[in-house]
């Protein structure tokens, strides 16, 4: 006859070796461990004491990207500047070693709504006025300077609102000033230039004319999006092959437009602005 201590110590011990595992297990909702947290160039990405962690060990520099919300024909999405400038953000933060990269601005002067004016023709884009986009360039940078950073880098990706760029940067400088604080705020007028200069120099030097590069959704635009975020361009519109003066919205001849081509000009914007945020940040 079998002994019941001995089957109930049996069975005891098979319950165990089923349950331990479950309890050893994390709960269903429970957030999987990230390897990479904290590592991210990314201000969104971190946690506040991260952050905090991070500038205490000399991440003292902030780029602030710039984008904007505008129509660039049927082939490009109305957030193509978003998108570009953020990558681009990250990666100049990645080689300069000590700089997070804040949210993207997405809302930017456009001109005149009401009547409409340039951009604002077309659906979709959004403008917002001059004033009230320099204030919250300067609160940004006030931000940031209360929680250590030395340095505010504005990068532009658009053209329309360089000038201000530069006054949001003066007018956080002349208050910084008063107040003897180790800051400095740059509107970084290098990472959209070189796409005005050396970039179209690149692409003339292969073959291409200024009509065919324009001035905006044209070769060189639509080359940095498909280097950058492939994912805005519409292919299908791309390849329709209408004349550019049939493209509203259009300033140059997109057709052939490559990623290949688009690297040149994303190496150029890279290398020249991390060169010059480096001359720009320098201390005696």
């Amino acid at each position: 006859m079998a002994d019941p201590r001995r089957a109930g110590l049996l069975l005891a011990g098979a319950l165990l070796a089923v349950i331990a595992p479950l309890r050893a297990a994390p709960a269903h909702n429970a957030p999987l461990p990230n390897p990479d947290a904290g590592r991210s160039v990314f201000l969104e990405d971190l946690t506040s004491p991260e952050l905090a962690q991070r500038v205490a060990a000399g991440t003292t520099t902030a780029l602030v990207p710039v984008g904007g919300t505008e129509q660039s024909g049927a082939h490009l999405v109305l957030g193509k500047h978003n998108a570009r400038v953020k990558v681009l953000a990250g990666r100049i933060a990645q080689a300069l070693g000590n700089a997070v990269v804040t949210p993207v601005v997405a809302y930017v002067p456009e001109g005149s709504i009401h009547p409409p004016a340039a951009h604002m023709k077309y659906t979709g884009t959004i403008s917002i006025p001059e004033p009230t986009f320099e204030a919250l360039l300067a609160g940004t940078a006030r931000s940031l300077r209360e929680h250590g950073f030395r340095d505010v880098i504005f990068l532009g990706d658009h053209g329309g609102y360089q000038a201000s760029l530069k006054h949001a940067a003066d007018a956080v400088n002349h208050d910084a000033a008063a107040k003897g604080a180790s800051f400095r705020a740059t509107a970084l007028d290098t990472y959209y230039r070189v796409t005005q200069t050396a970039y179209v120099d690149a692409l003339k030097s292969r073959g291409y004319t200024l009509a065919e590069i324009g001035q905006h959704a044209g070769l060189a635009d639509t080359s940095l999006s498909l280097a950058l975020a492939p994912e805005g361009v519409r292919a299908d519109a791309l390849a329709a092959g209408a004349q550019p003066q049939s493209q509203p919205g259009v300033a140059g001849d997109p057709r052939r437009a490559s990623a290949a081509l688009g690297q040149l000009g994303v190496q150029l914007i890279i290398d020249q602005s991390v060169a010059a945020i480096r001359a720009a940040t320098a201390r005696p």
